[in-house]
């Protein structure tokens, strides 16, 4: 049935348009819709197009004055940017209704229906709905601005360390990297004996610093220069520049201490071995497995130098070796390693194997080592160093031979290493062509100091296979499936329909479940 509407009555009549000459019910204009419309457009002064900017770099809007935001199209948040951009020419009319018109993605134009009110001619509402099309204009914001400069920088952290080796720069990196302190930086620079970081703001810059100091041994200093100053609006420009400088001291280096820091340190030997770097320096003693930790303000008040770097260790092989147990520690000693067994060890250089020259000497690596076995060590009896207090030192108490590192066929190790390590984008220069052999003496120390690589986010490489074992058949330390991390990839996703914002790499075949045994 459908709906008629009724006659009018007496008590309510029509008139007429004043206009058109129509009945209409009375209102106050005394008009009907058409003419009113055509008489008043309350949506006059409401622009029918403005312009929208956006960042293509960081695919952010600008909200004036100086805002940036992330907004997805047809959002909630890109409703209420558009919005704004009206406001000041719609303090006279009722917003009843707002939504988005469909367009293009890449048409660079947003469309919103708007439904307004205002009141007119004697009191009469009029209701008018129209559509503002919003167009996109390109414009880079400071942020991207300063990256893309590369050189707008108000806050420089300069970071050296003066050893030949970079296996502290390479943890550090990761470091970084696993706690995401890059992502503010405009530009890093690697250069000979360290890494830049240029920041827009001093913060920045000062965050930076505080984590080093609390991450790696180190000093640093701060310096400013002036750049400008305004007069009028009493403000100033600067250029601040923080200056850290980490110990000269990597993991494997054999050093000499002080006579009376290592008294301060449990009457250890004088003539010690690095075995990591945190934030502390991390040194055992190869005669008595006596360990100590040496934090920055220690080793500037009594600093002590690497008497070699990995380029001058030689190999050795292990012709005897006889595990010493049960040895009495001197008074006043400090705590000894669990995790390291002394021995005694008769070896020879595997380029003097015609000859029969043998050098005996004690090490840590008991644990390790065997006859016949290949070991990587440092060559005091036919070394000439000049070190303050090695010169100083007994000759009798200084050994022959110090043994660092086991060594391993480092050819196989790469081919079946299954993991890898990210890497910080930087600007190289100056660079040395030994790199890629003190990265891969980085990843070979990852493999083989479990406590090294609990602060390391190490990845699976998806291009591997998968191991099973967590060592090879000659024995190679390898990092086990539980310890690594799956990869993940960010895809170019434009808030289209369907768009995957994140995509994992493959997972690692689950292990094979045991065969359950029978019930009795």
């Amino acid at each position: 049935m459908e709906y008629m509407q009724a006659p009018a009555t007496s008590s309510q009549g029509n008139i007429l348009c004043c206009t058109c000459g129509i009945p209409i019910p009375p209102n106050p204009a005394n008009m009907c819709v058409s003419c009113l419309r055509t008489q008043v457009d309350i949506s006059d002064g409401i622009p029918k197009q403005v312009t929208v900017h956006f960042c293509k770099q960081c695919e952010r809007y600008l909200q004036p004055p100086a805002t940036w935001m992330q907004c997805a199209l047809e959002s909630r948040e890109l409703l209420a940017l558009c919005l704004k951009k009206l406001k000041a020419s719609m303090t006279k009319v009722r917003l009843i209704d707002a939504g988005f018109l469909w367009t293009e993605p890449h048409s660079k134009r947003i469309k919103v229906k708007l439904t307004i009110q205002k009141e007119v001619m004697n009191g009469a509402i009029l209701q008018q709905v129209f559509v503002v099309e919003f167009v996109i204009q390109s414009q880079m914001c400071d942020d991207c601005h300063r990256v893309e400069a590369k050189d707008f920088w108000k806050a420089v952290v300069q970071v050296r360390q003066k050893t030949v080796h970079k296996k502290t720069f390479y943890y550090l990196e990761q470091l970084i990297l696993k706690h995401k302190l890059h992502q503010n930086t405009l530009r890093i620079k690697e250069i000979h004996e360290g890494i830049d970081f240029y920041y827009g703001t001093k913060q920045h810059a000062q965050k930076m610093v505080d984590f080093l100091q609390c991450t790696v041994p180190c000093r640093s200093k701060f310096s400013q220069r002036l750049i400008s100053h305004d007069i009028h609006s009493n403000t100033y420009n600067y250029k601040s520049t923080f200056s850290t400088e980490i110990v000269p001291v990597c993991k494997d280096n054999v050093v000499c201490l002080s006579p009376r820091l290592a008294q301060s340190l449990g009457n250890m030997g004088q003539v010690c071995v690095c075995v990591r770097v945190t934030s502390t320096i991390h040194l055992i003693d190869p005669n008595t497995l006596q360990i100590a930790e040496v934090d920055g303000n220690t080793y500037w008040r009594s600093p002590f130098n690497s008497l070699c770097n990995p380029r001058q260790l030689e190999e050795f092989i292990v012709m005897d070796i006889d595990v010493i147990r049960d040895q009495k520690q001197k008074a006043g000693a400090g705590l000894r390693s669990n995790k390291h067994t002394l021995a005694e060890v008769w070896v020879q250089k595997t380029s003097e194997m015609h000859t029969g020259q043998q050098y005996h000497c004690r090490t840590f690596l008991g644990h390790l080592l065997n006859i016949g076995d290949l070991v990587r060590g440092f060559d005091f009896a036919n070394a000439n160093i000049n070190d303050e207090f090695l010169n100083k030192m007994n000759p009798h108490h200084v050994p022959d031979v110090v043994l660092i590192k086991k060594s391993y066929d480092r050819s196989k190790r790469v081919k079946r290493r299954n993991w890898k390590l990210k890497e910080m984008e930087k600007d190289r220069e100056g660079m040395d062509t030994d790199d890629e052999r003190q990265y891969q003496d980085f990843l070979e120390d990852l493999e083989e100091d479990e406590a090294l690589r609990k602060n390391v986010n190490i990845f699976r490489d998806s291009s591997k296979i998968p191991v099973e074992s967590d060592t090879d058949d000659e024995g190679a330390p390898r990092i086990s499936l539980m310890e690594m991390l799956e990869d993940l990839s960010l895809s170019d996703a434009t808030g289209g329909e369907g768009a995957d914002m994140l995509t994992p790499a493959p997972k690692a075949p689950p292990a094979p479940n045991p065969p359950t045994p029978p019930n009795p």
